[in-house]
């Protein structure tokens, strides 16, 4: 597995570690997901906006913490935006 890609699989773009873009060709499938907590039955919580597929594993779930999980004034490279 290559550890390098051209962002966006655009040959014109210079190569990236697998870990700064987006590639879905990674060494693990581990993904982190910020969801809003509807509601605790027991132990199972129901959430709104995951992007995982029913019976996924769950590894580790943390609680939100603002400026932690979120960034204000995040900055990306310029092959994020351009086209």
């Amino acid at each position: 597995m290559p550890l390098r890609v051209h962002p966006r699989g655009r040959q014109e773009l210079p190569l990236r570690g697998i870990f700064a873009v987006r590639t879905p060709n990674r060494p693990n499938r581990i993904g982190k997901a910020t969801v809003r907590l509807i509601e605790i039955d027991d132990n199972i919580l129901k959430v709104k906006g995951l992007d995982a597929l029913d019976g996924s594993p769950v590894i580790d779930i943390k609680p939100y913490i603002p400026g932690y999980d979120s960034v204000d004034e995040a900055s990306v490279p310029p092959w994020i935006t351009s086209r």
